[in-house]
């Protein structure tokens, strides 16, 4: 017992001379927060919450959903799916309609209930638009948690500029494979159309000759 106790206070000694070392402080400011990595020495107190130590970027909190930063446009087609894979049901979502009262691909309402949120990262696993995605907020903190922890398609929405901050490689790999996708797509759409204009041009009827002109009467053959 006495081992363990001088054991730990080995380490609590080791990570004091640590933290005042100036070439062994492992720590530096990213404009998010306090970064230190795993080989990194030196932080043993965080003064939160004026520091705080930067999440990775695997980090799940709770969903949020994408927007295009340039256009506006909403990435949710109120599919479902998120819904419907959801454990503990979480997740509603009412469509989008026109003036007609025809469906249309957009939520008209989109809530997730915080407060039963297990963070298990299925709606955006399976999301097939890359609408919902797992956030980095963690300060939910409230005295009231029937109508602030239940989010509204408001509370829910951020740009795609914000993604592509927080979760920097999953951006680059979607984006690249948004891309090809875009590329096989129209190269389809080309070959397409090239065969669609080479089964006209074969389907079109061979132009006759001209007809042979016809033998002049005999009387004007003997004159």
């Amino acid at each position: 017992m006495i081992g363990g106790i001088v054991r730990g206070l080995g380490v609590t000694l080791r990570h004091l001379l640590d933290a005042p070392m100036g070439g062994r402080l492992g720590w530096r400011r990213n404009g998010t927060g306090v970064v230190q990595t795993p080989e990194e020495r030196g932080i043993f107190t965080v003064q939160y919450p004026e520091e705080k130590l930067a999440v990775p970027e695997r980090f799940r909190y709770f969903p949020m959903l994408l927007y295009d930063a340039d256009t506006g446009k909403e990435r949710c087609t109120s599919c479902g799916i998120c819904a419907k894979v959801c454990p503990p049901q979480c997740i509603w979502i009412v469509r989008d309609s026109d003036a007609n009262g025809k469906p249309i691909p957009e939520p008209k309402e989109f809530y997730i209930d915080v407060s039963i949120c297990m963070s298990c990262g299925y709606c955006a696993e399976y999301c097939p638009f890359d609408a919902i995605k797992m956030n980095h907020t963690y300060e939910l903190a409230t005295d009231e948690r029937r109508a602030k922890l239940l989010f509204t398609k408001q509370d829910l929405m951020m740009p795609t500029t914000y993604y592509a901050q927080t979760h920097p490689s999953d951006w680059s790999a979607e984006e690249a494979e948004r891309l090809k996708k875009e590329e096989e797509d129209r190269r389809k759409k080309e070959e397409a159309e090239r065969r669609k204009a080479a089964a006209a041009t074969a389907a079109r009827p061979a132009a006759s000759p001209p007809p042979a002109p016809k033998a002049p009467p005999p009387s004007e053959a003997a004159e």
